[in-house]
């Protein structure tokens, strides 16, 4: 293993343990064995060290995605909404470094997905580019919808994190795909009788 990977190991237990706050280049030297000086030939600073956990935690959530059985419209929507939740509940630093964290190389919406630089929104965009074209969905573009998902999706699991949902882990979980499934739902086309 390189330094460098050395490094991001160690920065990602230290993030794993105590959060942002809680990573200190001093601390993540110490654990690699180096001096903190060494730290900046790998890392410029301690923001391009929170940039490469995003960007590592961002790998992770898109080999999730890209090990989900294949699966196509609301199906594979609410698959993408559950490998989310379960992402968040079994790893959720690295679903915090990977959505949460603020970083000059996390995905921005819209420009991102609509480049399609995301390979794990690429697959939602896929999905929601068939529905709108085979008339199943409608009311906004498929980045729009995805955003919305997103925004949805993280919240609810920023707020059970944050205790603010009351209940256990099956209330939330119930509670989160209910409200998965209905704002889906709501760019659906009925289909008149």
């Amino acid at each position: 293993m390189s330094t460098r990977e050395k490094i991001l190991t160690a920065a990602r237990k230290a993030f794993e343990r105590h959060g942002l706050e809680g990573l200190s280049l001093r601390d993540v030297a110490a654990k690699v064995g180096i001096t903190p000086m060494a730290i900046y030939r790998h890392f410029e600073n301690k923001e391009a060290l929170v940039d490469a956990l995003v960007l590592d935690a961002l790998d992770e959530w898109s080999a999730i995605v890209a090990a989900l059985p294949a699966a196509e419209g609301l199906a594979r929507i609410e698959q993408l909404a559950e490998a989310a939740l379960e992402f968040a509940l079994r790893e959720p630093r690295r679903f915090e470094a990977a959505f949460l964290l603020p970083s000059r190389k996390a995905r921005r919406y819209p420009d991102d997905f609509a480049a399609r630089r995301s390979p794990a929104g690429n697959v939602q965009l896929k999905a929601l580019e068939e529905g709108l074209r085979q008339g199943q969905l409608a009311g906004a573009s498929s980045v729009e919808i995805m955003l919305i998902n997103a925004a949805l999706s993280q919240g609810l699991i920023t707020l059970y994190r944050a205790g603010r949902i009351a209940g256990g882990e099956e209330e939330f979980r119930a509670l989160y795909r209910r409200a998965m499934r209905r704002v889906f739902e709501s760019f659906m086309v009925e289909k008149s009788q």
